[in-house]
């Protein structure tokens, strides 16, 4: 048995370790260091591609509703296996869908597509099935979703885990399928809060 030292010890360091800070505190804007603002200006000098995140939603409707989301949050993560990462933020509509639906799509879009990506990212929009109505797709035979025509290249995808970070959900997913309806074109990029083209 440990001696009376010993003990002392061993409370010692039990009541000096601080514990690690609940989850919930994540999201709890910082009192010192940078600024929501400051972070985000910094963050917007770093050009992102831009991607459709598509869905097909079962539930809506008696044939069920596509959905789909502008993100320029999306990377590999892995080669073996193949797996990517895309950030969609806490509560939304395409974060509460993928947390009950595993299989989803990716189309990276191109220069001439920066229409597609606005439609997409507006706020306060109108249905998802007047959104798609005009935008040529064919359906994902592994996932159901929707896949952009004259994308760069397109992606299904399956949910292998979820992670909450702060106010966003990460989602890494492994492909399981790779595609490419365009072989022209540059990519369609997203800097200082405007989509761009390569110079």
């Amino acid at each position: 048995m440990p001696g009376a030292r010993g003990e002392a010890s061993v409370r010692s360091v039990l009541t000096t370790t601080p514990a690690p800070p609940p989850a919930s505190d994540l999201a709890i804007p910082h009192a010192e260091g940078v600024s929501n603002d400051e972070f985000r200006a910094a963050m917007s000098r770093l050009a992102a591609g831009v991607v459709l995140v598509t869905a097909h939603d079962p539930d809506d409707g008696p044939r069920g509703e596509d959905v789909g989301m502008t993100a320029t949050a999306f990377m590999s993560v892995s080669l073996d296996p193949p797996l990517v990462l895309v950030s969609l933020r806490n509560g939304s509509r395409m974060d509460d869908l993928l947390d009950e639906i595993p299989v989803w799509a990716v189309s990276v879009l191109s220069e001439s597509q920066r229409h597609i990506a606005g439609r997409f990212a507006m706020k306060g929009r109108v249905s998802d099935r007047l959104l798609f109505e005009d935008v040529p797709c064919t359906r994902g035979e592994e996932s159901g979703a929707p896949l952009v025509g004259g994308a760069l290249a397109t992606l299904e995808c399956r949910t292998e885990n979820r992670v909450v970070a702060g106010d966003h959900t990460l989602v890494v997913a492994r492909v399981l399928t790779a595609a490419f309806p365009s072989s022209d074109g540059a990519p369609l990029t997203y800097f200082r809060g405007k989509y761009r083209r390569l110079a």
